[in-house]
């Protein structure tokens, strides 16, 4: 259920910044190793604005990865919200007792939520 909260709030109030991020291309620098880690130590202890903090500052990665899906022929704003779904089931699932970075293991799960629907649409 939580998980569809913090969904519906990223889509209800943060659509706007996450469209004036793709749109301008511009999005918030992300964590260092050490914020990445305060911030997911947070997460575990149940702070939610720690998984809002980790969304936005990992959004770069998701246009990065949408950018592979260029010549699909894909609409990139639909793209940008399946693979931040992606994002948001890594931060949700992430295990901070693996040796990786957050990105390492988000950039697999973003990019197989978009190859997941694309498959669903063909």
């Amino acid at each position: 259920m939580s998980f569809l909260l913090t969904l519906f709030a990223l889509f209800g109030k943060g659509l706007s910044l996450l469209v004036a991020y793709v749109a301008n291309n511009t999005f918030p620098l992300p964590l260092t190793e050490k914020e990445e880690q305060e911030e997911l130590e947070r997460l575990r202890q149940g702070d939610e604005s720690a998984k809002n903090v980790l969304i936005e500052r990992n959004l770069r990665l998701v246009a990065h990865i949408v950018k592979k899906f260029d010549n699909t022929g894909e609409d990139s704003d639909d793209l940008i919200s399946i693979g931040t779904i992606g994002l948001i089931k890594a931060i949700n699932t992430f295990d901070l007792n693996k040796k990786i970075r957050l990105a390492t293991y988000a950039a697999r799960c973003i990019e197989n939520a978009i190859l997941t629907q694309r498959i669903k649409t063909i």
